[in-house]
């Protein structure tokens, strides 16, 4: 089974999450890939490099989760960000919703994702 939060340098494999959602009760699934983008306000990028106080940014994604889920009622939530480098056109971070009604999905996808950017201990890093 897909670990529902995750922040490691492992590929991310977003059929291996959707294949672990509960889908009891589900009318929607809300997805976001952040992928890495070239070029990048108009300079080239190759890859990007992640790095994370792992065990925080893990716990800190788990909060951000669980108040998305009360916030909004959802059923299940996953996420997965990657540390270290990952090359242009590939993803660095996914985020899967499951819920009731596809508003409720969409909004707690949007919660999540906002606030890992704001809060997780997760920065790029140069070469």
């Amino acid at each position: 089974m897909t670990q529902p939060i995750r922040v490691g340098p492992e590929a991310i494999d977003l059929n291996s999450m959707l294949s672990g959602l509960e889908l009891t009760g589900v009318g929607g699934i809300a997805t976001f890939v952040g992928v890495v983008r070239d070029p990048d306000q108009g300079v080239e990028v190759t890859h990007l490099n992640y790095e994370a106080y792992l065990a925080m940014a893990e716990s800190e994604l788990s909060v951000i989760a669980q108040e998305a889920i009360a916030r909004e009622g959802v059923r299940q939530i996953m996420a997965h960000h990657r540390v270290g480098r990952v090359e242009r056109g590939v993803a660095s971070v996914a985020v899967v919703v499951a819920a009731a009604h596809r508003h409720q999905a969409l909004d707690a996808c949007t919660y999540v994702i906002d606030e890992l950017k704001r809060r997780a201990p997760i920065w790029k890093v140069g070469e």
